[in-house]
């Protein structure tokens, strides 16, 4: 088992929206340098590996949407760096958690939220290594989070759970793509993680204690665009929401071929990405129009539910100005 220093007693501040894009800095820079950089004449769009964006990447191996479209896809490692990418502009979107969107709004990024993926219910967790079989038993374990607005969010539901403070455990500060060999190298007891990660950690034989059920609403995963992006580019991001709400409709109907490609590129068994969509609300153009449409959208009641957490967090120090939060114009009227 490697030895692993044991950091400070984590702090909200430690999840400070200033120190994620710094944090990010260095791996980005390090992306780019090697040569991942996308063609500047495309819209780019960031992904991470989390199973509620996986049909916007089955989009691309359908066939429904390539550079002919004026569009590309960039696979990020992480929350972290596909946060600092938008900030940065390396990016035009990224698909973000709804605190990641808010936090990178206050940080200057005037954004906008043009469709929901998707509402977690499960498939973010809380898994331990035996014998830790409650959450009372992570005082003075180590944890691993990624240092996003998520995780602190997760995190500080977790600690209330388990009614404990941020000094009786050990925080150990790591990006998703990390989670899986640090649990194999036992640098950590516990993780707060997700899906695809979530089914691999569990492979090897960490127990789950709590998943994203217990917190209906706190992690909602969105589409974000940089308003400057949007300019001129209509067509572009027309095609990418025709594109991925088709995908999702190839899951529905092919569940049986969908879950087999999206297993093949996230290392999961057709068992597997069957459990992990179980995992997720995943809401259709229909859906979307509830959250994002109409006098009164659902998402700005969720963005102001979210915010209130991260003001407590001490990760915003305002509440956000959400009047123009929302573009829907791109949501498919015909599918």
């Amino acid at each position: 088992m490697s030895k692993v220093p044991s950091p400070q007693p984590p702090q909200p501040s430690q999840f400070d929206r200033r120190r994620v894009m710094v944090a990010a800095g260095g791996s980005l820079a390090a992306w780019m340098l090697a040569g991942c950089r996308p063609a500047p004449a495309l819209t780019r769009v960031g992904v991470i590996r989390w199973i509620g964006y996986e049909p916007l990447v089955l989009a691309r191996e359908l066939g429904l949407l390539d550079a002919s479209r004026g569009v590309r896809l960039v696979e990020l490692p992480s929350n972290t760096t596909a946060l600092m990418a938008l900030a940065s502009g390396d990016i035009d979107a990224a698909t973000l958690t709804l605190d990641e969107c808010l936090v990178a709004i206050e940080g200057g990024v005037d954004a906008r939220v043009l469709w929901v993926f998707d509402e977690s219910a499960g498939a973010d967790v809380v898994l331990a290594r035996p014998p830790i079989a409650t959450l009372a038993q992570l005082r003075g374990k180590r944890i691993g989070v990624e240092q996003t607005a998520a995780g602190a969010l997760m995190l500080g539901q977790v600690l209330d759970a388990a009614q404990l403070t941020p000094a009786e455990i050990q925080l150990v500060q790591m990006t998703a793509d990390q989670h899986l060999s640090a649990y194999r190298e036992g640098e950590v007891d516990a993780l707060i993680t997700f899906e695809p990660y979530a089914a691999q950690i569990q492979r090897l034989g960490a127990r789950r204690l709590i998943d994203s059920r217990s917190f209906p609403g706190l992690i909602v995963d969105v589409l974000v665009a940089r308003s400057a992006a949007l300019e001129g580019t209509e067509a572009r991001f027309t095609a990418l929401a025709r594109a991925y709400f088709s995908a999702l409709q190839y899951v529905q109907a092919q569940p049986i071929d969908a879950r087999r490609r999206m297993g093949e590129r996230l290392g999961l068994s057709e068992a597997e990405v069957a459990a992990a969509l179980a995992g997720i609300r995943v809401f259709d153009v229909e859906g979307n129009r509830r959250w994002l449409s109409g006098p009164a959208p659902a998402l700005y009641a969720s963005a102001q539910r979210v915010a209130g957490e991260l003001r407590r967090a001490g990760i915003l120090r305002r509440a956000p100005a959400l009047d123009q939060l929302i573009d829907d114009r791109f949501l498919p009227k015909d599918l």
